[in-house]
């Protein structure tokens, strides 16, 4: 848990000195002015990546193969998605968010957040994972670029115009962090304690 604080009190720094930096062209740091340096803010949302794809990809290993089917179905988690079906939504908007900060058009087979139908084994689901949060640091590495157009995502909040490469990166940081939670919960139900809270 203090892992998972300290990732989003350091996403939360970070969004909010940069939204400082584009907005006003200045950081709020100690009467520091500088503009936004694209090499910082470049490591340090690659830190979060990893971090984030290192909580994210051993809590969907630590689910057996068998309980990827598993939904809770008492009180009012009646109607949610099956743990493998989060994981495969959890990558699909990792492909569809990068793809946009890219400017590229998302992979056919990320679909409308629900991945590829053919996708269904824990390995295969795993795989297509870990590929999303590389796809994801690629996006990462093109902050600051500016001969690559950002488009906006019909999965964002954020329409044309008001999309950055940076905020659609920490929007796909955040989406995973909710997931996290979400898987966590599936994983208890199961029996299963998560890496991150293992001693």
């Amino acid at each position: 848990m203090r892992k998972m604080k300290s990732i989003l009190m350091l996403m939360l720094w970070l969004t909010s000195g940069s939204i400082s930096a584009q907005v006003g062209g200045q950081r709020a740091d100690a009467g520091e002015t500088a503009g936004l340096d694209a090499e910082r803010e470049k490591h340090a949302l690659l830190v979060l990546a990893k971090l984030t794809e290192q909580v994210i990809v051993s809590a969907a290993d630590a689910m057996p193969a068998d309980k990827y089917g598993f939904a809770p179905t008492d009180g009012e988690f009646r109607g949610v998605r099956t743990f493998g079906q989060m994981v495969k939504h959890l990558f699909a908007t990792n492909y569809i968010l990068a793809a946009a900060a890219l400017g590229e058009e998302p992979p056919p087979d990320a679909g409308d957040e629900l991945g590829p139908d053919a996708v269904r084994t824990k390995d295969e689901i795993l795989n297509y994972l870990k590929g999303s949060f590389a796809y994801l640091n690629k996006a990462v590495d093109a902050i600051g670029q500016k001969n690559v157009l950002v488009k906006s995502s019909q999965i964002s909040p954020l329409k044309s115009g008001e999309a950055t490469r940076l905020a659609l990166v920490v929007e796909s940081l955040v989406h995973a962090f909710d997931h996290y939670g979400q898987m966590i919960e599936y994983l208890r139900m199961n029996g299963v304690v998560p890496p991150a809270s293992r001693p």
